[in-house]
């Protein structure tokens, strides 16, 4: 029997080790190497920055979703699995005669959950192909004898999540949370919109008066932030000198849960090449879904089978995953912005909007487009369609290094309130709801990136993405009901303007129509009739 167990956890052993194929194309061990060096120069002295990986996710019973590791994470190691702690300090430290600036606790290898989850890189996986030289075994964090009092400032990213604790492992990402906020001395009670309200009180680049502002603003996110004794009096102050004598009484601590979203927020908005190549990628893809659907579109399709095809084009082009939840939405549909049941039978006459991006080795397009079930755009539908194309061409315009990130917006909506008015669907000078959301946001490993949302930097990339969306029942001519359009392209702020990364999708009226006239390669894929009957 003993031998019958030697020879079977030597099979899995031999199995697990066995060299994978995998793309050639991912971003490589240096460039997150770079990325740790650039937030490391941001750091204050003598600080600690902690970064956790993305919880498992149940999706129901005994099964999970399908992992998708933190982007925050990935980008400064490109690890890959769960349960899993990065700590990066602003100074060498020193342990065992071993001198190191950052470690990486990693899930140990472990053939038998190997073969039923998928393989893990261990730690000699992780010096190997990430290129660190300080890995442990994430079971051993428990132990890591790190005292965080020593540092200026422990900076960590808020618990937001609800992280379920498997009671079989003791290291999973619930324990290490736990293990880390009983190192950090983080009380029970903390609050990390209280924390970044103490510190916007102590900043000394800021008036009494602005803080306030502030302050006031972050209290609708934060309820019962005004009960609390310092913050209360604070937005009482009347003068500097009364603003002084309450930023003394702010509570001392090195918890800083703040400071890290806004550092990796400044790294991540300004795309390197390498990580361009691969934006490029999955935009590219997304363009090719936007087309191939123009061309297999027919009124008697659902609007599942149209996600399908759209996702189909992408795993065949091998992106991973789609980076957020494909929108299809038909007619009336349409106006739920983020519209994802996508289960109507049948598309008839609709307009079809379709919000979809391929995710490709991590990062993830953002493209829409609107398009008649028929093959021919409706006087009505065109009309729509014509403001909308018109507002996102004045937005593409304002997507110059130095314009303020609200550029875009303001010159869509000048444009799509005089038009609406000019078809008596508004008054004049009538506020609406028929453009309900900002045309800009920047994408990367996140379809919403962090940034700073500060004037254009070259190097971002960006939507311009206007909409019209117009309900049945709105307070206009009916013949406008059900009609919703919104046009997205991701657009490269370069250094003498910019670059539509999404323009090989068709975008005019004319251009839709002529795609949509073309043969399709699914024309003749008819599946056979399962014979269900309702």
């Amino acid at each position: 029997m003993r031998i019958t167990l030697i020879i079977l956890l030597l099979g899995l052993f031999a199995f697990h080790t066995h060299a994978q194929e995998l793309p050639d194309d991912f971003l490589t061990a240096d460039f997150h190497k770079e990325r740790r060096k650039a937030l490391r120069q941001l750091l204050p002295k003598n600080s600690v920055a902690v970064l956790f990986a993305s919880p498992v996710r149940n999706r129901a019973n005994d099964v999970d979703f399908l992992y998708h590791q933190d982007p925050h994470f990935y980008y400064l190691t490109g690890y890959k699995e769960p349960h899993s702690i990065l700590l990066i300090f602003s100074e060498d430290q020193k342990e065992d005669g071993q001198t190191y600036n950052e470690i990486l606790f990693a899930q140990a290898r472990d053939p038998r959950t190997e073969m039923w989850n998928g393989r893990r890189l261990g730690v000699k996986g992780v010096k190997e192909k990430l290129g660190f030289s300080m890995v442990k075994d994430h079971k051993t964090f428990k132990e890591y004898s790190l005292s965080f009092k020593k540092f200026d400032k422990v900076l960590f990213i808020d618990f937001l999540n609800d992280i379920r604790d498997n009671p079989r492992d003791d290291a999973d990402l619930y324990d290490l949370k736990q293990q880390f906020k009983n190192k950090a001395s983080i009380p029970s009670e903390f609050n990390a919109m209280t924390n970044r309200m103490y510190a916007i009180i102590q900043d000394g680049t800021q008036d009494f008066q602005a803080k306030k502002r502030q302050l006031y603003s972050m209290s609708r996110f934060n309820p019962g932030a005004l009960d609390d004794p310092v913050i209360r009096e604070f937005m009482g102050v009347q003068d500097n000198e009364m603003a002084m004598k309450v930023m003394k009484k702010v509570p001392s601590t090195n918890l800083d849960a703040h400071s890290l979203p806004s550092f990796m927020g400044q790294l991540r908005e300004t795309k390197l090449e390498e990580e361009l190549v691969l934006l490029r990628k999955a935009i590219d893809i997304s363009a090719v879904g936007q087309i191939e659907v123009m061309k297999a579109m027919r009124p008697n399709m659902s609007e599942t089978e149209v996600q399908g095809i759209h996702e189909f084009v992408f795993k065949k082009y091998g992106a991973e995953y789609e980076g957020y939840p494909s929108i299809v939405g038909g007619g009336n549909n349409g106006c739920i912005l983020h519209y994802i049941d996508n289960n109507k039978p049948r598309l008839g006459e609709d307009l079809v909007l379709m919000d979809l991006g391929a995710e490709y080795h991590g990062y993830t397009a953002d493209v829409t487009r609107t398009i008649p079930a028929t093959g021919k755009f409706t006087e009505e539908q065109k009309i729509i369609y014509n403001i909308v194309l018109e507002a996102q061409q004045a937005g593409f315009e304002e997507c110059k290094v130095g314009n303020n990130f609200s550029a875009p917006n303001q010159a869509a909506k000048r444009i799509i309130d005089k038009r609406l008015a000019e078809y008596g669907i508004i008054k004049e000078g009538e506020r609406h709801n028929y453009f309900p959301h900002g045309t800009s946001h920047y994408v990367g490993l996140d379809v919403h990136d962090p940034g700073t949302y500060q004037p254009f930097q070259a190097n971002t990339v960006i939507t311009v993405e206007p909409g019209i969306y117009i309900p049945d029942g709105s307070p206009c001519d009916k013949k406008w009901w059900g009609i919703a359009v919104r046009i997205e392209d991701d657009i490269l702020i370069t250094e003498d303007g910019w670059e539509n990364l999404s323009g090989r999708a068709p975008r005019s009226v004319e251009a839709i129509e002529a795609m949509m006239a073309q043969p399709s390669a699914l024309d003749d894929f008819i599946l056979p009739d399962l014979g269900n009957k309702k």
